[in-house]
């Protein structure tokens, strides 16, 4: 498939802020910090392909992320691995002095451990609260034509379900996983970065870590995800900023 040049890992820089396209550098982030509110409510499950109990479970297992670093703050979402572990992108916590986490109900999480992957852009947070629920991961990655839900955070505002078909699998146009990634026509912004791709069913089929010019998602597939984490020396402890 023919994949544009310039791509962007999509975390918001501020809660206002665009992502810029690469190579260029993203626009400065604000040095004050926006104070937690609570989530706004959740989209309707009408119009998505989830099944009503299944926008429930994937509503329930979203999680918000705010990165306070010292440089300033940025969102990304999340979902949750299992009571006390949830999943995002590398990038969507580096340089952090300090994350935020909240649910789609406006609840706030306290984050204890953060640790990243050398060979993916993933990470895993362990949570001192208890996250709501936790989805299944599937089994093998989706085929071409496949239906994926995106089920996240954009902009660090309102919970948010799209829907789109898995176009292809290309080897990783920004260099930052190991292999190839999966391509995806659901719409994603930036604060999508970390977000839970799911299949019909309602099972993980992959992560969500940037998007290109022509609004093509790009996913970490589910197969590297439990590749990294069976492996006891895929993830380290997250540097912090300060």
């Amino acid at each position: 498939m023919r994949t544009a040049a310039r791509l962007t890992a999509v975390v918001a820089a501020g809660l206002v802020g665009g992502c810029a396209w690469l190579p260029e550098p993203p626009p400065p982030v604000p040095t004050s910090v926006v104070p937690s509110v609570a989530a706004a409510p959740p989209l309707a499950a009408a119009g998505t392909q989830l099944s009503p109990d299944g926008f429930d479970a994937a509503q329930r297992m979203a999680v918000r992320i705010r990165n306070i670093g010292c440089g300033g703050l940025s969102t990304g979402s999340g979902f949750a691995l299992d009571e006390h572990t949830l999943v995002t992108n590398r990038h969507v916590v580096a340089d952090s002095a300090e994350l935020q986490l909240s649910t789609y109900d406006g609840r706030e999480l306290a984050a204890e451990a953060t640790s990243t992957a050398g060979l993916a852009d993933l990470a895993v947070v362990r949570t001192v609260d208890p996250l709501p629920a936790a989805p299944q991961l599937a089994d093998a990655d989706p085929q071409v034509g496949d239906a994926v839900t995106v089920v996240g955070y954009p902009l660090g505002r309102q919970l948010t379900v799209t829907d789109g078909r898995i176009m292809g699998a290309v080897t990783d146009p920004l260099h930052a996983n190991l292999g190839e990634v999966l391509v995806t026509d659901a719409p994603v912004e930036p604060g999508s970065s970390g977000s839970a791709a799911l299949d019909a069913e309602g099972r993980v089929i992959g992560v969500v870590y940037a998007k290109n010019a022509d609004d093509m998602s790009f996913l970490v597939p589910v197969s590297t995800l439990r590749a990294m984490l069976g492996d006891d020396t895929a993830f380290e402890p997250a540097p912090t900023c300060g």
